[in-house]
C-alpha cells in the first residue's frame, strides 16, 4: 500500500487517547479534555470500593444523628421513671424493654451515643493535639531533647492502656465522664508521638526541607508548613481506629464504677447497673452491649478503609 493512502486511512480513524497523525504514525497526546484526578477524589474512589468501610461509616452517620437529634426523636425522658413497668421486655410502648427503675432502654441507649461519641472523639482530639507537639518537636530537633522526651513516651507506654487510665482516675481521686477523656488522653500521647515522629524523621530529609531552612525559614514555619502535612494520612487512621477503642474504654471504666456516675445514661454504666438482672431479664443488658459492639466494629471498618485508601502504594482503578 502506497504511503499517502496509508495516512489517509490512519486520519480517517480517530487515534486512540487524544493522537494525531505524523508522518504516517500515531502520536499519542495527552488528553486535555480529561480534568486531572485530586488526591482527595482518588481516596474517595478507594474508599468507596471497600464496603465494609461504606457499611460501617454509614452506621456511624446514623449514630451521631441519633445522638444530635435524642432530644427530639427519643420516646421518653432518660431519666423518668415508670414504677409500674420495671424490668419489661420489648413491647410496642417500650422496643427496646426496661430496666429495674422503669426508664425506657431505648431512650437511654439514644441519649448514650452522646456520651459515647463524645468521650470517643474528645480523648483522641486531645491525644493527637498533645502527642503531634512532641512527636513533631522531638522528631525534627532529635538530639539529646528527642531521648528524653521519647524515653518518657515509652515509659509511659509501657502500661497496658486500660490499667493506666485506672491508676490515673484512682490518683485524682475523682470520678466521672471528663476525668475519663484526660485520663485516656494521657494513655494515647506516646502512641501519637511515636506515629509521628515517625513520619517527621522521613520528611524532615526531603529536599523541600533542605530549600526551606536553606531561604531562612524557621524550625517552627517548617515543622507547620512543611513537615506536619505529610503526618495527617497515619494520624487519620490511627485516630478513626482508636475512637472505637476510646468508646470501649469509656464503657470498661464506667461499668467499673470510675466512669460515668448514676443515673447517666451511659453504655457501660447501664451494663453495670443492669447486670445482676441478667437471669430475670436479659433484654436489659442486649441493648447496650449490642449499642457498644456494633459502634466499635463500626469505628473499626471505618479506620479500615481508611488505611487502605490513604495507602500511597494502593493504585486506583
Amino acid at each position: 500500500m502506497a504511503k499517502p493512502e496509508l495516512i489517509a486511512r490512519l486520519g480517517a480513524q480517530e487515534p486512540p487517547d487524544g493522537g494525531r497523525v505524523v508522518n504516517g504514525g500515531v502520536a499519542a497526546l495527552a488528553d486535555t479534555s480529561r480534568k486531572p484526578v485530586s488526591y482527595f477524589d482518588m481516596v474517595k474512589r478507594q474508599y468507596l470500593k471497600n464496603r465494609g468501610a461504606v457499611a460501617g461509616g454509614i452506621f456511624l452517620l446514623i449514630v451521631a444523628l441519633v445522638a444530635i437529634l435524642a432530644p427530639l426523636i427519643a420516646p421518653y425522658d432518660p431519666y423518668a421513671m415508670h414504677p409500674k413497668a420495671q424490668l419489661l421486655g420489648p413491647s410496642l410502648e417500650f422496643p427496646f424493654g426496661t430496666d429495674q427503675y422503669g426508664r425506657d432502654m431505648l431512650s437511654r441507649v439514644m441519649y448514650g451515643a452522646r456520651i459515647s461519641l463524645m468521650v470517643g472523639f474528645a480523648a483522641n482530639i486531645f491525644s493527637v493535639a498533645l502527642g503531634m507537639i512532641v512527636g513533631i518537636s522531638a522528631g525534627y530537633y532529635g538530639g539529646r531533647y528527642d531521648l528524653i522526651v521519647m524515653r518518657f513516651m515509652d515509659m509511659i507506654f509501657a502500661f497496658p492502656g486500660l490499667l493506666l487510665a485506672l491508676s490515673i482516675i484512682g490518683l485524682v481521686g475523682q470520678r466521672g465522664i471528663i476525668w475519663v477523656v484526660i485520663a485516656l488522653s494521657i494513655v494515647w500521647i506516646p502512641m501519637y508521638a511515636r506515629l509521628i515522629r515517625g513520619s517527621v524523621l522521613s520528611a524532615k530529609e526531603n529536599t523541600y526541607v533542605e530549600a526551606a531552612r536553606v531561604v531562612g525559614m524557621t524550625g517552627g514555619r517548617i515543622m507547620w508548613r512543611h513537615i506536619l502535612p505529610n503526618t495527617v494520612a497515619p494520624v487519620i487512621v490511627v485516630a478513626s481506629l482508636c475512637v472505637g477503642v476510646a468508646i470501649r474504654n469509656a464503657a470498661a471504666l464506667s461499668f467499673l464504677g470510675m466512669g460515668a456516675q448514676p443515673p447517666e445514661p451511659e453504655w457501660g454504666l447501664m451494663l453495670f447497673e443492669t447486670k445482676q438482672f441478667l437471669r430475670i431479664n436479659p433484654w436489659v443488658t442486649v441493648s447496650p452491649g449490642l449499642a457498644i459492639l456494633l459502634t466499635v466494629l463500626a469505628f473499626n471498618l471505618v479506620g479500615d478503609g481508611l488505611r487502605s485508601a490513604l495507602d500511597p502504594k494502593l493504585k486506583v482503578g
